[in-house]
């Protein structure tokens, strides 16, 4: 260790990190798999998965071996140039999806961004400069740069910044005739996600999602959907809107693209890129070339029927565990999500009660989320050991009888 390697502790956060974030009372040093241990050496089991980011667990070692030998070659250019690892990942995106173009980023509000440009920028070459309404939802959630936080539907994430941008529209989620009330001719794009994440973990029906499709054909609008939490493998799918039978026109990603090392893409068609021109919009360090080597390894792996058929088998084994602890506590009025994106809802004797859940869990070695102050949500690696998930959920079901004691 360097002689002068500063001694830190979870105090330490308190004097010199930003007070945006209420991290838990440890501090993790290492992880591997679906296993993370603190400062102290105590053994956590992950079912958080670093808010569905790490999905092929800690360290990875085809992720590790990708860092290294890229992290020795070439990390950065920016894109004044181009480079091979950007070049083969958005080649294996576009093969693996409805897309034809791609444009990288650094993490998932960046994509929104950018997907909410580019469908504002779409319309008023296409159409109009007044076709710039988006509709959104009530809950959703797109990041937290000023545009991405006012398309999502959460005021306590946006208010008090000054001016939003404007002909922004938010109805109901899963409400179709909500839509239809308000979409029409200036309408650019509907923006949803598959399954809204900080919401609640809330999917979409199969009518709603066919239905927005129509209507945006009818209105000439464009489908952008916010895979960023749902994407990669989460769903069983390697993208959620395959389980819908829709196809989007834009789709962003991040999180578990990279498995951990920060990047996101936006993908769209040939005739929606082709509005855009060099400068119209761009990043520094979007596409560089160490992040898109670690994320094609991590799509290699993920884009295989050996993953994604294993989320569904273990997405059954919590299932089964979390309806076994509701037998007994008469806990959860829902267990809902798709794939490894599971969300239980607190029946209303324990509202509020998620958050002491989440830091009772913590105490008996577990790490999970919240979505909201009513529902657990579990985000664990796609490729986590059963054994791994028992020992986890035994845990959870202790820390759950001490908080209702």
């Amino acid at each position: 260790m360097a002689a002068d390697k500063l001694a830190v502790t979870r105090a330490t956060f308190d004097e010199v990190i930003l007070p945006v974030y209420a991290p838990a009372q440890f501090v993790p040093v290492k992880g591997k798999g679906s296993r993370v241990w603190d400062q102290q050496g105590k053994e956590y089991i992950d079912f958080s998965g670093g808010i569905a980011v790490t999905a092929l667990g800690h360290c990875h070692p085809v992720l590790v071996e990708a860092l290294k030998t890229q992290g020795e070659t070439l990390w950065h250019t920016s894109n004044v140039f181009t480079n091979e690892p950007a070049l083969r990942l958005a080649s294996k995106l576009i093969a693996a999806t409805f897309a034809e173009r791609v444009f990288f980023a650094n993490s998932g509000a960046e994509a929104n961004e950018a997907a909410f440009k580019l469908a504002r920028y779409y319309a008023s070459k296409r159409h109009s400069p007044y076709k710039s309404k988006i509709i959104a939802f009530h809950n959703g959630f797109h990041g937290r740069t000023l545009f991405t936080v006012s398309v999502g539907g959460q005021p306590k994430y946006s208010d008090g910044f000054g001016p939003k941008p404007a002909d922004i529209v938010h109805v109901p989620f899963n409400d179709l005739d909500a839509v239809k009330a308000v979409i029409d001719d200036h309408t650019c794009a509907i923006v949803v996600e598959p399954i809204q994440g900080e919401g609640g973990v809330m999917p979409a029906t199969v009518e709603f999602m066919q239905g927005l499709r129509k209507l945006c054909d009818e209105h000439q609008a464009l489908l952008v959907l916010d895979e960023v939490q749902s994407g990669m493998g989460r769903s069983g799918k390697l993208f959620a809107y395959e389980h819908y039978g829709v196809t989007p026109d834009i789709l962003s990603t991040a999180k578990a693209l990279g498995g951990g090392f920060p990047v996101s893409a936006m993908l769209t068609t040939n005739e929606i890129a082709s509005t855009m021109s060099p400068g119209v919009h761009g990043t520094t360090y979007g596409g560089n070339p160490l992040a898109c080597a670690i994320a094609e390894a991590a799509l290699d792996i993920i884009n295989t029927e050996a993953v994604l058929s294993g989320v569904e088998t273990r997405r059954e084994q919590f299932v089964t565990a979390l309806k076994a602890l509701d037998a007994k506590l008469d806990l959860f009025s829902d267990i809902r999500g798709k794939g490894l994106l599971i969300g239980a809802a607190l029946k209303p004797q324990h509202a509020g009660k998620a958050r002491d859940i989440l830091n009772a869990a913590a105490a008996e070695g577990v790490m999970i989320l919240n979505a909201g102050t009513d529902v657990i949500r579990f985000a664990p690696s796609l490729v986590i050991e059963p054994t791994d998930i028992e020992e986890g959920m035994a845990r959870f079901a202790k820390a759950v009888e001490k908080v209702l004691s």
